[in-house]
């Protein structure tokens, strides 16, 4: 049973920052590329970031880049989304996946692209 958890998040001023970590049990963490996506009231699901198994290689979304830094951490099976100068069209729930392993080092950025989520959490920017 693969499990993945988020946290870390809560309600921050613009201009702030926020440390999201994703945490996973039951599958070979340190094998397969995570990424970060996000869902915002009303919008689809989007790609936030992802980094490969050996945190070589890193893909960000464009609104993001210079402002958000993914990290891995595969002796403690947990992957970080650091966040700083945070607006508010950075309010969203944020959530955790695993890449599918045919994949393998590829860095993904569909929903359909990776299978094991966590539950999400939230993310919330006042101006």
């Amino acid at each position: 049973q693969v499990q993945v958890v988020e946290s870390g998040g809560g309600l921050v001023r613009a201009g702030g920052s926020l440390r999201l970590s994703c945490a996973a049990s039951g599958r070979t963490f340190s094998t397969y590329t995570v990424g970060w996506f996000r869902q915002a009231p009303g919008k689809e699901r989007e790609f936030v970031a992802a980094i490969s198994w050996a945190a070589g290689s890193t893909e960000y979304k464009d609104s993001v880049k210079g402002r958000f830094t993914i990290s891995r951490d595969n002796a403690k099976a947990t992957v970080y989304l650091q966040m700083n100068s945070l607006n508010p069209d950075d309010t969203a729930v944020y959530y955790c996946a695993q890449q599918k392993p045919e994949f393998y080092a590829a860095l993904k950025t569909g929903t359909n692209d990776y299978d094991y989520w966590g539950q999400g959490t939230q993310v919330t920017v006042s101006s």
